[in-house]
């Protein structure tokens, strides 16, 4: 409390200087606009940081993963502060692509074989500069997982890259079928319950590299396909660890969040468009088994996936599809540390529907639950163009891990 009071009456007194220089004592004909400024912006101070400006929630059942985190990871456990002028969470959700920076990232690009003749294409930043770990063999290995029609060009991989070239390790970008420019060889595509194609990439990098300390991260869907992986595998896995970034936990509450009238004009449209782009570059594949023009009539992401991607992957009904593809049910399971971020107004994961009683049985689960955020934004700082908390958030978890994951991997 009392380093709220000092925050505001630093506030309060540079807001007062820089108007004593910027605003006339004569506004409008006397000092009433001043006081009128003031008196707003202390008032919308006080709402900020009384209202907006909080601490995570970190919830965990185990007191040893708890205390892990806040020893090496401990932004988890500091005030998150969204910037200030677009702390809401859809404006957040809109705006992360458009101001946060793109790092420039090599990539060296690999496309591995499937058994059933298909084909994944992986992106490799190898990073062979590591003055860190100059040690190919034995070089930390992070496995990234992009959003629904994500690949290793968005911004919040690129960041991760970023984050992770600075303590040397090596990163995987796993890019689902037909989605990175590969010619589709099979009409198969991906989905966020089928984990062949995770598991494959999963088992082709640890044979590449067995030495290294290997774990991955997942973002929105990659992060709801790597939380189904790990609820299948427990602690039969080649990770260490994982982290989680704003993963929709159930898939029913999340489309039904979705087609809410103002979200989905701001994003289930959208998203339908670009999930009928990825597949309209293979339609002569795709054709073969599915009727492309009713798929190309969906108008939301639910119409999308009950006419193609429950179809594709041999599911009666949606609601097969969407309990399967909803982790929430495999929390349980899950048998090696899991780090899991996500905001409480993020409206692809409402946060009714975060599974914390769940979470609270499984000694390997934490779960950091922001108050705003939105939805891969996690925006902060007046010009939140280089560093998200997202960030700063995966980069001390897996620093952690690489570095004191004894002290969790035993638990």
């Amino acid at each position: 409390m009392r380093l709220l009071e000092t925050d505001l009456q630093v506030l309060t007194r540079e807001l007062s200087l820089y108007l004593e220089i910027q605003v006339p004592v004569g506004l409008f004909g006397s000092g009433v606009g001043l006081s009128l400024v003031l008196g707003f912006s202390a008032a919308f101070a006080c709402y900020y940081f009384s209202s907006i400006a909080k601490k995570p929630q970190l919830v965990t059942a185990s007191d040893s993963f708890s205390c892990f985190l806040q020893e090496h990871c401990p932004v988890v456990t500091e005030t998150y502060y969204p910037t200030v002028w677009c702390w809401e969470g859809r404006v957040q959700t809109l705006l992360r692509p458009f101001i946060t920076s793109r790092p420039p990232v090599q990539y060296r690009n690999e496309l591995i074989k499937t058994p059933d003749g298909g084909q994944i294409s992986l992106d490799w930043f190898d990073n062979n500069d590591s003055i860190c770990f100059p040690d190919a063999s034995t070089r930390p290995t992070i496995l990234l997982l992009p959003g629904l029609t994500g690949t290793s060009k968005e911004s919040y991989i690129l960041h991760m890259i970023q984050q992770s070239e600075t303590l040397g390790y090596r990163c995987v970008v796993f890019n689902n079928r037909g989605t990175a420019g590969e010619t589709l060889l099979t009409p198969r595509t991906y989905c966020a319950a089928n984990t062949e194609d995770l598991e494959a990439v999963i088992h082709h990098i640890h044979n590449m590299h067995a030495s290294a300390p290997f774990m991955a991260a997942g973002v929105s869907m990659g992060g709801m396909l790597l939380l189904n992986y790990l609820g299948q595998t427990g602690r039969e896995t080649p990770l260490m660890a994982a982290a989680i970034f704003s993963a929709g936990w159930n898939v029913f509450e999340s489309a039904e969040s979705l087609e809410k009238p103002l979200n989905w004009l701001l994003f289930n449209y959208y998203l339908t468009t670009c999930l009928q782009s990825s597949i309209s570059r293979h339609r002569q594949m795709l054709e073969k088994l599915f009727d492309m023009n009713l798929v190309m009539k969906a108008k939301t992401i639910r119409e999308f996936d009950k006419q193609f991607t429950s179809v594709m992957f041999g599911y009666r009904t949606i609601d097969d599809y969407y309990v399967d593809a909803s982790p929430c049910r495999k929390l349980k399971s899950i048998g090696i540390p899991v780090l899991c971020l996500n905001s409480l107004d993020d409206v692809f994961s409402p946060g009714h529907a975060i599974p914390i009683e769940t979470a609270k049985q499984n000694p390997n689960v934490a779960l950091v639950l922001t108050s705003c955020g939105g939805h891969i934004g996690f925006l902060e700082g007046m010009w939140p163009r280089k560093c998200t908390y997202m960030d700063r958030v995966f980069k001390q978890f897996v620093q952690a891990v690489f570095e004191h994951g004894n002290q969790i991997c035993s638990m």
